[in-house]
This record gives C-alpha cells, sequence and structure tokens, in this order.
C-alpha cells in the first residue's frame, strides 16, 4: 500500500514554487544586504513581516487542533498594543513592564475565550466573536478613539533593533516557536490536544483534562496575539484601534490551513504553520514589489491557499491522476 505523504511537503513545495518565481521575475528579490549592523531586503522583509502572524498561528494551531478556533486574536493585538502606547505615553514605564503587563492581557483575554468554551461550553465561533467584536470597541475605549503615537526607545526597539544583524521581530517569533515545539511536542500536553480534537469523549474517558487542555489552547493564542500586538505597535510607533490587527485571525487561519492542520483537529504541524505564513508574507511582498495594487492582496491570498489545499487533498489529486490515466 503506497503511503501519501505529509500535507506540509505539499505546503513547502508551494513555497519553492513561489520563491523560484520571484528568483526568475524579481529582480533583486534574494538579495540580502547589511545597513549599519542589520540585514536587509526582501528575503529579510519576508520573515520580519511574518511574525505576528506566526505568533499568532502557534496559538491558533493548538486551537484548531482542538477542534476550535479564535476569532478575536486581532483584537487582542489591538488590545495589547493600544495597554503598551498608553504606558509608555503616560508612565514612562521600561520595556520589560510593558511587556509584561501587555503578555498579562493577552494572557487574561485567552483565559475569558477558554472559559466561555471549556467551562461553558460556548460554540468556539460564537465565544471568541464576542471578544472579536468587543476587543475592539475595548482598544478604542483605551485610546479614545485616537491613534495614540509615540517615540519611547525601547518600545520601538521592539521592531527596530536586531539581533546578529536580524530584526528582532524575527527573533522573537523564532523564541516563541521554540516555546510553543518545546510545550507541545516534549510534553503531553501536545499528544493530548490532539486526542482531544481527534475524539473529545474518548480523551475524556481515558483521563484526559479536557477543559485545561482547551484552556491552555487559548492562553496560548492569547499570548502569542499579545506579542504580535508588541510587535505590531512597534512597527508603526502608534497603537491604532481601529486597524491594528485587523484581519490578523483570517491570516493565522490560513496560515494553519495552508500548512496541514485540518479544520476538523486532531493532529498538527506547527512547521507547516511557519510554511504558511511565509507563504502568505512572501505573497504579499510579491504583490508590493510588483506594484500590483494591494486590494488584490486578500483575492491572491485566498487563490493560493485554495491551491496549497487541492494539493494537500488526496481525493483531487486522485481525480487528477485518474483523468491523466484516462486521458
Amino acid at each position: 500500500m503506497r503511503r501519501s505523504l505529509h500535507p506540509t511537503v505539499w505546503t513547502l513545495l508551494a513555497l519553492v514554487l513561489l520563491l523560484a518565481a520571484n528568483l526568475a521575475l524579481t529582480p533583486g528579490f534574494f538579495h540580502v544586504g547589511v545597513r549599519d549592523g542589520r540585514l536587509y531586503g526582501s528575503l529579510i522583509d519576508v520573515l520580519n513581516h511574518s511574525s505576528p502572524v506566526l505568533l499568532a498561528a502557534l496559538g491558533m494551531t493548538l486551537v484548531i487542533a482542538t477542534k476550535g478556533v479564535d476569532l478575536s486574536v486581532g483584537s487582542v493585538v489591538a488590545i495589547s498594543g493600544a495597554v503598551a502606547a498608553l504606558m509608555v505615553t503616560k508612565g514612562q514605564a521600561p520595556l520589560a513592564q510593558v511587556a509584561m503587563v501587555a503578555i498579562g492581557v493577552g494572557l487574561a483575554l485567552g483565559a475569558w475565550n477558554g472559559l466561555l468554551v471549556s467551562v461553558l461550553g460556548i460554540q468556539p465561533m460564537v465565544a471568541t466573536l464576542v471578544l472579536m467584536v468587543s476587543g475592539r470597541g475595548i482598544a478604542q475605549l483605551l485610546t479614545d478613539g485616537q491613534i495614540i503615537t509615540f517615540q519611547d526607545p525601547g518600545l520601538a526597539s521592539v521592531a527596530g533593533g536586531s539581533v546578529w544583524g536580524m530584526p528582532n521581530p524575527v527573533m522573537v517569533a523564532a523564541a516563541g516557536l521554540a516555546l510553543v515545539a518545546v510545550l507541545a511536542r516534549w510534553t503531553a500536553f501536545g499528544t493530548m490536544v490532539e486526542a482531544v480534537g481527534d475524539n473529545e469523549r474518548a480523551a475524556l474517558l481515558s483521563g484526559v483534562p479536557v477543559r485545561w487542555i482547551k484552556l491552555g489552547a487559548y492562553l496560548v493564542a492569547g499570548v502569542g496575539s499579545a506579542v504580535a500586538g508588541l510587535i505590531v505597535c512597534s512597527f508603526t510607533k502608534a497603537a491604532d484601534a481601529n486597524n491594528a490587527g485587523l484581519y490578523l485571525e483570517l491570516d493565522a487561519i490560513l496560515a494553519v490551513v495552508a500548512g496541514g492542520t485540518a479544520m476538523t483537529g486532531g493532529r498538527f504541524t506547527l512547521l507547516g504553520t511557519v510554511v504558511g505564513a511565509l507563504i502568505l508574507q512572501t505573497l504579499t511582498t510579491t504583490i508590493l514589489t510588483k506594484g500590483v495594487p494591494v486590494q488584490w492582496t486578500l483575492v491572491v491570498k485566498a487563490v493560493a491557499v485554495l491551491l496549497v489545499c487541492l494539493l494537500q487533498s488526496e481525493e483531487f489529486r486522485a481525480k487528477v491522476l485518474a483523468r491523466r490515466a484516462a486521458a
């Protein structure tokens, strides 16, 4: 019996084809230079600007693996960014304190979602939709509906600084990936997440603390989104409650699905999520480089994710091969 390829293989293939197209059609796309001790170039931009999506998508991966979904990650980004901007503009707080408070806010919001889903039994889409709508309003209340700008060097360094030439957001995303990978693959948490997503009833009868596992997944999503909010806020040196994190929940879901994690729950792949996030940002960078109107970005992303999902589908590939054989 022939073994099927892992879905991540097709996602990697899609990324390679996209990069190959840029190599052939976009001069200088692969050029990487050094300026003021920091790497720059289109490839570095892809890594840099995909960081917020990746951080949100890592938590989303665990949530989807439990057969849930988190539609509130964009609102959590807006709230954490607003809190950070307010702290540095009103109190001149140090970066460590700002980061701890922002992450604490994300943890609390993740706990709210987790409690609604795991304890009260509300459907994940409905439970997180509540925070998706109200969270954006909370961010606007915090900022009085204004865009709060700042010049604090500490918070600005989150996106503006670098480590060993690599932009800080890339290093933060790499650290986040390492932490989630340790949690998901080196502890029993990841196995229990997959058990809950595969068959919640069987997992409960087997002694898996289903409620705590679901709560843990939403906590990770909340923390990842809060860190993404710090990066987004630092990128623009402003807290924009209306636009910060807008559509980020869709990008995170697209990255997870394109990476090979099924919305039906169960087995998940963090590597696939990383590749999915890179595909989305590579598409965006390519569109901007080619001068295509930015309005096409969402359409191109949707088409690209659809194509990747079709490549991952064994039924689709079987039908295509059957038609070719018949022809």
